[in-house]
């Protein structure tokens, strides 16, 4: 067995593969090797690999609008790094910031070729990891919107994502939903109104520059 098959069977996931199946997954992998304190990712990036740490140890991190840290958690060995947020693409999305806190081998699967050879057979377990991935994203929007979200960029985010409902309940309601006075909704709103990124018609907002309001959450100009 060499070294890549061996570190493959390390992974949690993997440990139980045939010889077939782990000869064919050993063809679409690689490791590498990487230093102390070396960033693996910084939010937003992507990337066509599916990633696990073999050994070592990973700190997964955001940053507020303020520069502060948000620790929120460590990947340890067999852990895998990747945070899919669906199977249609094949680049994935980095949720979070990513720093090697100690010295470790990471193993790197190309993700195409992992869904077609090992998913895409299944329709039902693929339903399944979808529905799975649904709920992750579900998990990522209440950790940006509490602890790294300002006021603006709450209220950007629920315009983007759920302006239906934001226009179907009451101003304080929405000001409750997102933990935020209501006299500070009524500033966000009508800065953006000055800086015609939305209009308000009868009450109802309407986006009128998508790519600028979705730019105060996600920080891509």
């Amino acid at each position: 067995m060499t070294i890549l098959q061996k570190s493959i069977k390390k992974i949690t996931l993997f440990s139980h593969l045939n010889v077939k199946d782990l000869d064919i997954l050993a063809s679409i992998s690689i490791l590498l090797k990487y230093d102390k304190n070396t960033i693996l990712h910084y939010e937003m990036e992507t990337n066509d690999k599916l990633l696990f740490l073999v050994d070592g140890l990973i700190k997964v991190f955001k940053i507020d609008k303020y520069d502060n840290e948000i620790f929120l958690y460590y990947i340890h060995p067999k852990g895998m790094i990747s945070e899919l947020s669906n199977l249609q693409d094949d680049k994935i999305r980095c949720f979070s910031n990513a720093e090697f806190v100690e010295d470790s081998l990471m193993l790197a699967i190309d993700f195409k070729n992992f869904k077609e050879t090992f998913l895409f057979h299944n329709e039902l377990i693929f339903s399944f990891i979808e529905e799975l991935i649904y709920k992750n994203q579900q998990l990522q929007c209440i950790i940006n919107r509490e602890l790294v979200f300002d006021a603006t960029s709450k209220v950007a985010f629920m315009l983007c994502n759920d302006l239906e409902i934001f226009n179907k309940i009451k101003r304080n309601e929405v000001s409750l939903l997102l933990h935020i006075q209501p006299e500070t909704l009524s500033r966000v709103l009508k800065k953006m109104q000055r800086n015609e990124i939305i209009n308000i018609d009868k009450g109802l907002v309407v986006i009128e520059k998508y790519e600028e309001l979705s730019a105060i959450y996600t920080g891509v100009r």
